[in-house]
């Protein structure tokens, strides 16, 4: 196995498009690294230029000890799962498994026991030993995809890449497939580079989430900390299903301490904030709220906005104006008084209808106070944990 590393890797195309600016990472032995982002985020051409299928502009990229920035794709001991799954299609599936192994037979000294052992042994893991004869058109979407990672895995390589390997299966499938790709890459302990454009299979699936946008890593951390403490803006709203609200205002002073203005009333912000936004007074900010900090019933504790007692909870007057169901849970769609467009989720049992009026409950202690802008930062960022531990104590 081989732990990777990018140090200020650049791609530049013609025409003075950059793909890639100084991306630098560290992907460490076993890892299950994961890059996410929009289309045309700069995550494919990472994946590529370590693969050696794109030349590096600039920067260094290592694998194991070794620079491979000049190492043809064939020798840098990695293998890659397509999209398209790239299958042979005169060929079966036992001889789409054992095609790279035969080429390097004499390489790697394998006999044709061998070779043959090690695609029965790959195919037993994949539960695709009774397709071995049939070729790829008379396969199903996962089944050509087990293959397409049955002929990655049979080579046993120090780094799987997997670029976008489940956008052409359909949503149950999906599922099935991420969940059989994670438990294959914990049990062959390979070093993981997956690229996707679903931030939920980018959850679920990495160890270390790389949020990218326009070529550059925005925020490169485990899923929780990605979803909790996002760096900034484009990352709150990428990261999570609804997308975080976000409400324009104004930090402002009510009772010696700081609160957001949302246009029609002022939400207390809870203590453990006052110190980090103090600096903010007066200023123009973004409030971003997760869906499930919102809640249509009161919240069990000491009161609504007893600070004393670290009840973070502020209310806010509300429109619903769409109502979906989710089986356990349901969406609600909200409008405030200052035309400001909310989404909550809520328990499926919570009585709510379109066109009602009301007010609902925040837990403003997982509120996050960004900068204006789409990069704006995430200002409360920083000392969230500090202020956690305090409540704590």
């Amino acid at each position: 196995m081989a732990h990777v590393k990018l140090i200020d890797v650049t791609k530049d195309y013609p025409g003075g498009v950059r793909a890639v600016d100084r991306v630098s990472l560290e992907i460490g032995d076993r890892e299950f690294l994961v890059l996410v982002g929009p289309s045309g985020c700069g995550k494919s051409t990472t994946l590529r230029m370590i693969a050696g299928l794109e030349a590096v502009g600039s920067g260094t990229i290592r694998i194991g000890d070794r620079v491979v920035n000049e190492v043809p794709p064939k020798d840098r001991d990695i293998a890659m799962v397509f999209q398209n799954y790239a299958l042979y299609p005169h060929m079966t599936v036992y001889k789409n498994m054992a095609f790279s192994l035969k080429l390097r037979r004499r390489e790697l000294k394998l006999t044709k026991a061998d070779i043959d052992k090690k695609v029965r042994e790959t195919a037993a893991l994949l539960g695709i030993e009774d397709l071995l004869n049939r070729r790829p058109k008379a396969l199903s979407g996962g089944q050509r995809q087990r293959v397409a990672v049955g002929r990655a895995i049979v080579r046993n390589p120090k780094v799987f890449l997997f670029d976008e390997p489940l956008s052409n299966l359909d949503a149950k499938l999906r599922v099935e497939m991420r969940s059989e790709i994670k438990r294959l890459q914990r049990r062959l302990a390979t070093t993981t580079i997956y690229v996707t454009h679903d931030q939920e299979e980018a959850m679920t699936l990495g160890d270390r989430v790389v949020v990218m946008k326009d070529g550059v890593v925005q925020q490169c951390a485990p899923p929780l900390e990605i979803y909790d403490h996002p760096a900034n803006r484009f990352v709150a709203s990428f990261v999570g299903t609804p997308s975080m609200s976000f409400i324009e205002g104004r930090i402002v002073k009510r009772d010696a301490e700081p609160a957001f203005d949302v246009g029609n009333g002022s939400l207390s912000l809870p203590r453990w904030m006052t110190e980090r936004l103090s600096s903010y007074a007066d200023r123009e900010m973004v409030l971003g709220i997760r869906p499930d900090a919102f809640s249509v019933e009161r919240p069990a504790g000491n009161g609504v906005t007893d600070r004393t007692h670290g009840d973070d909870f502020a209310k806010l007057g509300v429109r619903i104006t769409l109502v979906e169901p989710l089986g356990d849970r349901k969406d609600i769609y909200m409008t405030t008084e200052a035309r400001k467009q909310l989404v909550g989720r809520v328990d499926a049992r919570v009585s709510v209808s379109e066109g009602q009026s009301l007010e609902v409950f925040i837990d403003m202690s997982r509120a996050h106070v960004f900068e204006p802008g789409e990069l704006g930062v995430n200002v409360t960022a920083m000392n969230r944990q500090n202020g956690a531990m305090a409540r704590a104590n």
